[in-house]
């Protein structure tokens, strides 16, 4: 029997600006109109045929990064109760059927945080080369960018607050380094 290996989320403190979020269910989808047609009635949100945008009901949210494919993601509960990828993932391949697609599991790979505040943009551009003004990056907007030399998939859900996805190896140096460039906006007291 094949033994998973633990997997934890990064400790990251939360601060006024940024707010670790608790486990989610991520998927990478990849699947043409006929697949997004067939899974969306399981996911429960429809998938965007705008690029770079992002389509939501409820907790679960689909974010379109390229042509087919979408992370999708099913945000945990406020109890921090994570729905089973497994059964999730079974309901989705069922609906899929023979329908030319590709399905993954992502969840244990990457770890999300919320940046909010009036300086989040700032603090965003002090190492993502992205114009994030609102009107360039309005909000609903997503896409994959670097943060520094990390990969991120970057999400605006409000004028002020992006939700921003890392790999959990990464976690430790984005974070460090959004701290380091937090701090011209929040000295320390």
């Amino acid at each position: 029997m094949v033994e998973l290996a633990s997997r934890r989320v990064p400790t990251v403190p939360s601060t006024e600006w940024l707010k670790p979020l608790p486990p989610a269910v991520r998927l990478a989808f990849y699947g043409d109109a006929a697949a997004q047609a067939a899974a969306a009635p399981v996911w429960g949100t429809g998938f965007s045929t705008q690029a770079c945008r992002a389509e939501v009901t409820d907790a679960r949210a689909a974010l379109w990064l390229g042509p087919d494919e979408y992370l999708l993601l099913d945000i945990a509960t406020p109890d921090h109760t994570v729905p089973p990828a497994v059964e999730t993932v079974e309901a989705l391949e069922r609906a899929l059927g023979d329908i030319p697609h590709a399905l993954v599991d992502v969840s244990h790979r990457q770890f999300a945080f919320h940046l909010t505040g009036p300086h989040a943009a700032n603090i965003l551009n002090g190492a993502c080369p992205l114009d994030l003004d609102l009107s360039a990056f309005p909000v609903g907007m997503c896409t994959r960018t670097v943060f520094a030399k990390a990969d991120i998939v970057l999400w605006r859900t409000a004028e002020t607050v992006f939700h921003v996805e890392v790999w959990r190896s990464f976690a430790g140096y984005v974070t460090g380094l959004m701290s380091e460039i937090a701090a011209e906006f929040y000295p320390a007291r």
